[in-house]
């Protein structure tokens, strides 16, 4: 159900992903009885993200099964929904919105959860129809439509989890596939060498062609757009009926930075992800802010879990009940027959312990660094995870390595 246009709102909340719906609730959740509008760029109601470039593009759940909540929910609970639409600009001063549709709403509170836009591919080419980025809904229906109209050739590029994910997925469905990645090693910015080469060698296994230190020059095509190959750094042309990038995302935080807002990688928020214009916040993948978990660097992080408690964090800040956000962070993400789980951040890590074998898919990686566990890598390891996240809450210091790496030692008896 879409609102109409409205001139006024208590609390405006542009996006409507994890951070953006997970606010809204909250909101509701703990009495929040004012208007509450929701402005989202995608035309579907509230869903989850992660599984568009796993299930959803598999056919394992159709919509109904990612929608966050059911559709008449919104409108039960007093939220309105203002779909296909983006703000373009922001008066902070007149606490006043600008729509695309050319309408205005002013506020009380302003709850930014914009997300990102997928990371362009930079070379000729890259516009051509076959060009796929999984970011939103619109993204996979096209690219499910492809695969029934017969793709059945694929080039992915970028080794990073939305890259495999999808490549998992595309050989799923009988797709050829071809990775490239142009570091050294996939997953290089967020893991450590054992889960890198794991996750190569399962892909490969899989029947993935996985390319690393390869750069792409050119998408080519027909004269007609359609897609028919890659041309590769190396002058190698592949050749393919599809092509999926997934290097990154683009903070889309422009009418913030415009309006005056302090940010450079994203938008700065304080503890309680307040931004420095007055009476907006931020959450989510676009917001930066000080993460205990990484020495209180100032960070972005792009998760389902940041984004649900950072909503959380503001909703309680816009109650009258301020609590600062320093929740744990923890990721997950489904290749093939594996599931990955991840607990607190590897950021400057300077040594790893192997727990398990990997050559039975079933181990984890810990990282330390001056001998302090600072986040875990848990492939179908699940009591690992579990416990590792509360070694991690815990705030616990040095541990012998070999106690780690002990498969018989439970984490918990290590706090």
């Amino acid at each position: 159900m879409t609102a109409s246009t409205t001139d006024h709102a208590d609390v405006v909340i542009v996006g409507t992903g994890h951070g953006g719906a997970q606010a809204a609730i909250a909101l509701r959740q703990q009495g929040h009885e004012g208007s509450i509008l929701m402005i989202g760029r995608d035309n579907a109601p509230p869903y989850e993200r992660p599984p568009l470039s796993k299930e959803y593009l598999a056919g394992d759940k159709g919509f109904q099964r990612i929608m966050i909540r059911p559709e008449k929910f919104w409108a039960e609970k007093g939220i309105a929904l203002k779909l296909g639409a983006a703000v373009t600009a922001i008066d902070a001063a007149a606490h006043r919105i600008t729509i695309s549709d050319g309408s205005m709403v002013t506020y009380r509170k302003l709850i930014w959860s914009g997300g990102g836009d997928p990371r362009r591919l930079p070379v000729p080419g890259a516009v051509l129809p076959g060009v796929f980025y999984v970011r939103d809904k619109s993204d996979a229906d096209t690219m499910m439509l492809a695969l029934e109209r017969g793709a059945s050739r694929a080039v992915v590029i970028g080794g990073g989890y939305i890259g495999l994910e999808a490549a998992a997925v595309l050989r799923k469905l009988g797709c050829e596939v071809v990775l490239v990645e142009m570091l050294p090693r996939l997953l290089a910015r967020v893991a450590g060498e054992e889960l890198s080469r794991f996750y190569a060698e399962e892909h490969r296994r899989q029947g993935v062609d996985v390319r690393l230190e390869t750069g792409v020059q050119a998408v080519l095509g027909e004269d007609a757009g359609k897609v028919t190959g890659v041309r590769l750094d190396n002058g190698e042309e592949v050749a393919c009926d599809m092509v999926v990038v997934g290097i990154g995302i683009v903070p889309a935080v422009g009418p913030l930075i415009a309006a005056g807002a302090a940010g450079s990688n994203g938008v700065d928020v304080d503890e309680y992800c307040r931004t420095t214009l007055d009476d907006i916040y931020a959450i989510g993948d676009c917001a930066a802010h000080a993460n205990r978990y990484a020495d209180n660097a100032v960070i972005r992080l792009e998760s389902v879990q940041n984004a649900h408690d950072m909503a959380n964090t503001v909703a309680r800040a816009i109650m009258g009940e301020k609590e600062a956000y320093e929740a744990l962070p923890w990721f997950w993400s489904n290749q093939y027959d594996l599931k990955l789980q991840t607990a607190g951040l590897n950021l400057g890590y300077d040594q790893t312990v192997l727990r398990g074998d990997p050559e039975a898919r079933k181990f984890t990686v810990v990282y330390l660094k001056n001998g302090v566990p600072i986040a875990f890598d848990c492939v179908g390891t699940m009591k690992d995870y579990v416990q590792g996240r509360k070694l991690l809450e815990s705030g616990v210091g040095r541990i012998d390595p070999a106690l780690l790496a002990d498969p018989e030692v439970a984490l918990k008896d290590l706090i």
